[in-house]
């Protein structure tokens, strides 16, 4: 502030607290005298000179009634402010009402009216003024201030008229339309996909002004949405020019550098991937040792080596922060030379690695370990299902089939050890499509994860773990002293144990479904939801107890500040295995590399920045899969207008019944005001709907039977009317402790592990 002498003056500290107070209404001298008591005319004076100073730093604005000021909440120190402010990210729903979620840990969502957000739209830090809470209600407040934008650019549709536009957003989180100058059109046509920059929104205009900024093409096109998805969530669509340049240039290793590093080139090994992959970055090899142990190395593709700090990929990379998986194409962080090319650990080329490499026993016991770089060979490419079905026979015909058979028996050991010591098996589906030549779907399935799958897990975790603990565990040359080493700041993959409100809730939940849980102990509560998932599986409930379980559950996020993986069990973790695809991954390899040479720590504060953007990069890029997947689930119901399949409840409501298809996921809804036969209350409590005249009780998990109404492609949402012939499907509420029967047809769902 400019003048520090007036903020240390009681008078305007309470002036100010009266404009805080009441951010939307103005006030001139005498209202102000009125509320602070100042009768006498040399108080009333020295609120005018005090006012008038106010408004001359900008803390107080002149409205348009002239002698009247408004508060400037961005000119305000948070100490000068009442603690009935709150700052927080907004979450925006349907219709234009939004919830707070505030940045202090602990505090409740804020409820925030339609007419109460002030312009903010969804994902913007802003600040909000707390209403009186009245007693049995949730927080309510307004937005007074947005402090940080989330994004300034959208994806819609263009609506033309003569002299103006507007774009209406794909998003349903977008509760506006952005209205568009004719010169601003940059060309676009009526009923177009376009991305546009919102430039401005006045204070007294109800929507945004924007410019087009990108033509994308006609909605339906497959292309078009596909870059409409990306663009949607801010990622680029192609590389800049002096990043491909960049790659062009770069060469295969010098014969030194090859003769520099741990020769693996004689050893059996081998990658296992999906059978469309290209960007091979683990590679496993496994030989005897004469003493009777095994020596097996986790080979990790050496991207650092050609991917320098500052380069112009490097900056790419960083900005990406991940590779986007959409369901037609992959959007890489590196350029293709790199990923498909360079970096990737293709069958009989010689390649650099950074490996992890450790003597074990047939029990998995790890008695050493070698970290370094290195260079191998892979004698054989092959996918999970080559891998799987020489594990399912039994049978080796080769090197690499022996090698499998080993190592699928350690796998097998050490995933039992790690749910032993507290691990918990949160598993979730993955939906995949069947895709024609126009890349329209022909088919929907979930994808299974087999042994051939939790072999390459097994062996990732460990090597994430044991670089992790070399760098993270605190090491002692006697009871006192810690080498240096316990100290340096490190990139980790943390998951922060579940919240304990959100955790009572839910064994409160089961309970009522006759499961009982302990949470005395970590490991009791690992053993319980562990127990729970086994006993749930392929029963009606299975669906909605997964659902819910996964949301007790905190996310994993990157940070310098270790607080171990939860939902591992180990109290250290990183990500290793990955560079080609994460940026994290390619961090941890320099620090690793650094630290290993003898290097000194990095600075913990700007690494922690570092780990905050690939959070944000991250979870961008997973919002960004799952639309293309549920844009391909609508694009794959929209000619099966009229049709009906069984249905499992996947939410409720006040605005109706979330169903997923059984065999798909393809979720819709079921409007509230298409069930024709009672009123239906909502019991959030409980995740039901209830019939007030007849008691008829539609629960999460339970099994319907569904027809599809409509599909918006546009929108991404797909309507279903609930089919009421022969009805096991809704039975009568009954406090939660009604019996379930599995629907005929139903088999075993197939799972696959969540991103740790």
């Amino acid at each position: 502030m400019r003048y520090v002498s007036i903020m240390n003056n009681q008078l305007a500290k309470q002036i100010l607290k009266i404009f805080a107070n009441n951010p939307f209404d103005a006030f001139n001298h005498k209202q102000i005298s009125s509320r602070i008591g100042a009768g006498s005319k040399a108080e009333r004076q020295e609120v005018i000179r005090t006012m008038q100073e106010l408004a001359e730093q900008r803390h107080l604005v002149e409205d348009s009634h002239k002698g009247k000021y408004k508060i400037n909440p961005k000119s305000i120190d948070d100490d000068l402010l009442p603690q009935n402010y709150v700052t927080g990210t907004i979450d925006m729903k349907q219709g234009g009402k939004a919830y707070v979620i505030p940045e202090e840990e602990g505090r409740e969502d804020i409820q925030i009216a339609s007419n109460n957000t002030h312009h903010a739209l969804h994902g913007d830090t802003v600040r909000v003024l707390m209403f009186p809470q009245r007693k049995m209600h949730k927080p309510e407040g307004q937005v007074v201030e947005i402090l940080k934008r989330a994004k300034t650019r959208f994806v819609g549709v263009i609506q033309k008229q003569d002299r103006f536009a507007f774009m209406v957003s794909d998003s349903r989180t977008m509760p506006v339309d952005i209205f568009i100058h004719i010169d601003d059109l940059g060309g676009a046509e009526n009923g177009e996909k376009v991305l546009v920059e919102m430039t401005d929104w006045p204070e007294r205009m109800n929507n945004p002004v924007g410019k087009v900024i990108k033509r994308l093409g006609r909605p339906g096109d497959n292309n078009v949405e596909m870059q409409s998805i990306l663009a949607e969530y801010d990622f680029p669509l192609d590389f800049p020019k002096e990043v491909e340049e960049e790659a062009k240039k770069i060469k295969k290793p010098t014969k030194k550098e090859i003769a520099s590093r741990r020769n693996f080139r004689d050893v059996t090994t081998f990658t296992i991937d999906p059978a469309d992959a290209k960007d091979f970055d683990d590679a496993l090899s496994f030989r005897e040792l004469p003493n009777g142990h095994i020596e097996v190395g986790v080979h990790i593709a050496d991207v650092s080596y050609y991917v320098k700090p500052g380069s112009a990929i490097d900056r790419e990379a960083y900005e990406r922060g991940t590779s986007v998986y959409l369901v037609d194409r992959t959007i890489p962080m590196l350029p293709e030379k790199l990923c498909n090319d360079v970096c990737s650990l293709r069958q009989d080329e010689d390649k650099l690695c950074f490996s992890v490499v450790m003597e074990m026993d047939a029990i998995g016991k790890v008695y050493c370990t070698w970290m370094g770089k290195s260079v191998i060979c892979s004698n054989r490419r092959m996918a999970y299902e080559e891998a799987q079905e020489i594990i399912e026979s039994g049978c080796a015909s080769d090197a690499v089939g022996e090698a499998i058979l080993s190592l699928h028996a350690i796998a097998t050991k050490l995933r039992a050890v790690r749910y032993k010591n507290g691990a918990i098996n949160f598993e979730t589906q993955e939906v995949k499509f069947q895709l024609d030549e126009n890349a329209k779907p022909i088919g929907v399935y979930i994808k299974e994860s087999k042994e051939a799958n939790w072999l390459i897990e097994e062996f990732m975790l460990l090597a994430n773990r044991t670089v992790a603990e070399y760098i993270g565990k605190q090491k002692t040359q006697n009871s006192k002293l810690k080498t240096q080493n316990s100290a340096k700041t490190f990139v980790y993959r943390v998951h922060d144990e579940p919240n304990p409100e959100k955790l009572n809730t839910f064994v409160e939940f089961v309970a009522k479904l006759g499961f009982s849980m302990k949470t005395s102990s970590r490991k009791a509560l690992a053993e319980s939801y562990n127990r729970l998932f086994e006993n749930i599986a392929g029963r009606g409930e299975e669906h909605m107890v997964d659902t819910i379980a996964i949301r007790t559950m905190s996310k994993a996020y990157y940070s310098t500040e270790n607080i171990g993986h939860y939902g591992l069990a180990f109290a250290y973790y990183t990500h290793f295995t990955s560079p080609i695809r994460r940026y994290p991954d390619l961090m941890v390899h320099r620090l690793l590399e650094r630290y290993l040479n003898g290097g000194d720590s990095v600075n913990a504060a700007e690494y922690e920045d570092y780990c905050k953007h690939c959070s944000i990069m991250e979870k961008k890029a997973a919002d960004a899969e799952r639309t293309s997947v549920k844009y391909k689930q609508a694009e794959y119901l929209a000619d099966k207008l009229g049709q009906v399949f069984p249905a499992l409840i996947s939410g409720v409501s006040k605005w109706g019944i979330y169903a997923e298809i059984e065999g798909n996921k393809c979720e819709g809804m079921i409007p509230i005001g298409s069930l024709k036969d009672d009123y239906y209350m909502l019991d959030e409590d409980n995740y039901q709907v209830i019939g007030r005249r007849h008691g008829r009780c539609y629960k999460l998990g339970y099994p319907v039977l569904i027809r599809v109404r409509k599909v918006d492609l546009l929108k991404k949402q797909i309507d279903f009317d609930l089919v009421d012939e022969e009805e096991p499907y809704a039975p009568k509420a009954n406090n939660g402790k009604e019996k379930h029967h599995k629907p005929k047809g139903k088999g075993k769902q197939e799972r696959r592990h969540k991103s740790r």
